[in-house]
């Protein structure tokens, strides 16, 4: 269990964005703050409003949920809702109350008050309904901090194994008609440089592959022009530029992860990746979800500062219910420990 954050200085101090009151972020936060897993050195800071989540709190252990942090404990910037909160159903002003609160987390990062940020689900569509059209938190923060390029990294450590899933998005929220538009080679090489060097925190020389864009990667030209036009010649080029990188690629995407997949069971695999390049959201986003739903955590790369989320959204349909599990936030708590330097 995390200690109070009160006057932690901010080489301890995560800062925690509550994401949409009418969902389960609070749960979670309280049940993974009380976790025995995370560093006894991280000190939490919450931004978000006090009385809701103290309520939640007196709901949660009403229901006999234990344990939970108790938030009297806790060092929360009080940002108080506008209107009385109803769980499980979200509105413009519970997306107006997760906007602010993501503005006022990554206010506090900017200023050097924290060392990482981890951010609650939010719902794109209270967002909308709330005025604020960005396609999710990931562009919000973009645009907050200035950054040329901000990258969706999944990355979870596997409870059987201890294996390390890491998969990396080249598009993330935009319609799958738009992908190949999107899609260029410049692109695919920024998002592979952004890989590397994530994956070289943990292996000097990574082995990294990436996923066609057509089915069977374009079954040469007979499935589709794009591996063939420019991404195998871009492939072949990075390669040459970084011939201490193991890369293998365009795999076609059907069996891209089985591997991986193999690895997060346990199972022995003659050649396992220590990173995946996906080319648009659902191709990576679904092998990452069936095989570490629990455990995945949402890493934004690109920031001036660590952004870590959990793998999940808001499940208004279970809000306060008690029934939440506080697997993957407790997964991005330790992530946005463990990515970042302590001093």
């Amino acid at each position: 269990m995390v200690m109070p954050s009160k006057g932690s200085d901010a080489n301890h101090r995560i800062v925690i964005a509550l994401g949409d009151p009418a969902g389960i972020g609070m749960e979670v936060i309280l049940k993974a703050l009380a976790s025995s897993a995370l560093p006894s050195k991280l000190h939490p800071k919450l931004v978000g409003c006090r009385q809701s989540i103290e309520l939640t709190y007196a709901r949660l252990k009403a229901r006999g949920i234990s344990p939970l942090a108790n938030p009297k404990n806790l060092d929360i910037q009080d940002l108080p809702l506008e209107s009385k909160l109803q769980p499980g159903h979200p509105t413009a002003k519970t997306g107006a109350a997760s906007f602010e609160w993501l503005t006022q987390a990554t206010d506090l990062l900017l200023q050097g008050q924290g060392r990482a940020l981890v951010t609650a689900p939010i719902a794109k569509h209270a967002w909308h309904a709330a005025g604020h059209h960005y396609p999710g938190q990931t562009e919000r923060l973009k645009e907050l901090t200035g950054a040329d390029q901000a990258s969706m990294l999944f990355t979870a450590i596997s409870p059987k194994s201890g294996w390390r899933l890491n998969t990396l998005l080249t598009t993330t929220h935009v319609p799958l008609v738009a992908v190949p538009k999107l899609l260029t080679p410049e692109l695919v090489t920024a998002k592979l440089n952004v890989l590397k060097a994530f994956c070289e925190r943990f292996k000097t020389k990574p082995y990294l592959v990436v996923a066609g864009l057509n089915p069977h990667a374009g079954e040469a030209g007979q499935l589709g022009q794009e591996e063939l036009e420019w991404l195998i010649p871009m492939l072949k080029r990075w390669k040459n530029e970084h011939p201490e990188v193991q890369l293998d690629g365009p795999l076609p995407p059907d069996t891209c992860w089985l591997s991986a997949a193999k690895a997060w069971q346990g199972i022995p695999c003659a050649r396992t990746p220590d990173g995946i390049l996906a080319l648009y959201h659902d191709q990576g986003l679904i092998p990452v979800k069936l095989l570490a739903f629990d455990e995945a955590v949402n890493t934004t790369l690109g920031l001036p500062f660590l952004r870590t989320s959990p793998d999940h959204g808001t499940a208004f349909d279970i809000a306060e219910q008690g029934c939440a599990k506080a697997n993957s936030m407790v997964a991005a708590l330790k992530a946005a420990w463990d990515l970042t330097k302590s001093n």
